[in-house]
Order: C-alpha cells, then structure tokens, then sequence
C-alpha cells in the first residue's frame, strides 16, 4: 500500500509571521489524520520557523528548490545539507514554474535531485506538459523525455525517496484541472515508464501525485484512481480549511 501525500506548495506567497499563523491554523485540523504524509513547502525566509511550529505534530516541511552544490560562490543558491539544517526532510524539483521562468532543464532537475537525495532529502520531481503540448498530442513524449532526464543515473534505492508530481501546465492556477480520467491516463504512463525503466517492484511502491488545481472539491474523484497517490496542491493550500479539507478528503 502506498501512503498518500498532501503537499501544498505556497509560492512567493506569506510572510514568517503568516507562515507560522497558517501551520498553527492547519495543525489541530489535520491532527488525527495518520494516513496521508502532509507537506507543506513555505519560502525559504519562513523555513527554519515553520519546522518550530510544527514540531511534534504530523505535518512534515520541503522547500520549494534547491542547488546541486554543497558550498562555494554561488550566490542566492541554498544548498540541500541548508536546507537539511533548516529543518526540511522533503524539497521540490523542477515545478514547471521553474521550468518556465528561471530556465529549469531535465540535466539541473537530475543534478538536484542526485544532490538532494544524496544530503538525505526526499524529492518531490514535478513533469508535466504544456497546453500546446497536450493538444498537439505529444504528453506521452513529453512526460518520457522530462521522466528520464530527470532521474537519469539513480539506482532502484534511491526510489525511496523520491515522489513524483505530474502536473499539467494548462491547468496550474488556471483553475482548469484535468479530468479524473485524463490525470489517471498520465499517472498510470507514468507507472508504467518507470517499470520498464527500472522494475515493477520500483514503479508499484513509487507514489505519483497530481498537480494542478487540486481543490476540496475535486481531490476525492482524483484520489479515487488507482495510480493516484496525493496532490501536490497550490493556491488551496494558502488557507488551513481548504487544505485541511483536501488533506482530510
């Protein structure tokens, strides 16, 4: 059986007080829930501060990006042993934001996640396609291409720790979403990829969300599928309820 996971990145939104207002607000709402791994990934500044609030509880913390260097002259980069240090136990690699507007590649998603995993982080590895792509008929090829560029070198362990996210560009923050069947048409591509690519033992215990305006009201149709294992959630995660009630669903 595969644990679901709930992962609501917040963006360039909330600031350290706010961060800390919203995990104080989540916290008893979730509390009972043992059988889903709740994430949430806050900015960098809020890091360090929402790890003390929500120590104890059953909510666990990611940053949104990280760098492939452990140290040197790189700056604005956050290396993953800082973000180790800041408390995270998960980090986000290659959302398509950073795909788009800071010239993410498959070659640093891999980087990342190696780096990433190899400082004892989990990985959240985003693909997915844009509006284009889907109506040009080329998801499946696209998806292949950013799976195995993204994972290239990391043996069947290293499958432990990683999460992948499938989330299609036409329907982040767009307020479209994929249909129940459309999402799982991808997932179970996806599943089946990565059988072929490492084994079947691999591609069953990986978990695969969804993202793409996942909301209160549609995460119980798209949890209902066999190949989806959680949400990578947006714009709903920004409030304790609706992220409560997705994470709740």
């Amino acid at each position: 059986m595969r644990k679901p996971v709930i992962a609501g990145n917040w963006k360039l939104f909330k600031t350290i007080g706010e961060s800390v207002a919203l995990v104080q607000e989540l916290t008893p709402l979730v509390a009972k829930n043992k059988d889903i791994e709740i994430i949430v990934a806050p900015v960098f500044t809020a890091l360090s501060r929402v790890c003390d609030a929500i120590e104890g509880s059953n909510i666990k913390l990611a940053a949104q990006d990280c760098y492939w260097e452990e140290e040197g002259a790189f700056t604005g980069e956050v290396a993953p042993k800082l973000l180790k240090d800041a408390g995270c136990s998960h980090v986000i690699i290659g959302h398509s934001e950073r795909r788009q507007y800071f010239g993410e590649t498959d070659l640093t998603v891999n980087k990342k996640a190696k780096a990433a995993i190899a400082a004892g982080l989990n990985v959240i590895v985003c693909v997915g396609e844009s509006l284009a792509e889907r109506e040009s008929e080329q998801t499946f090829s696209v998806i292949e291409t950013q799976i195995q560029g993204s994972l290239s070198g990391l043996a069947a362990e290293a499958f432990t720790h990683v999460v992948i996210a499938y989330e299609p560009v036409w329907a982040i923050g767009t307020g479209k979403t994929a249909s129940d069947a459309q999402a799982q048409e991808v997932h179970g591509f996806i599943r089946r990829l990565i059988a072929r690519l490492y084994s079947q033992s691999v591609a069953d215990a990986v978990r695969i969300l969804y993202g793409g305006s996942v909301k209160p009201d549609n995460v119980k149709g798209l949890m209902a599928q066999p190949d989806i294992d959680g949400a990578l959630v947006g714009g709903a995660s920004l409030k304790a309820e609706s992220f409560a009630a997705i994470a709740n669903f």
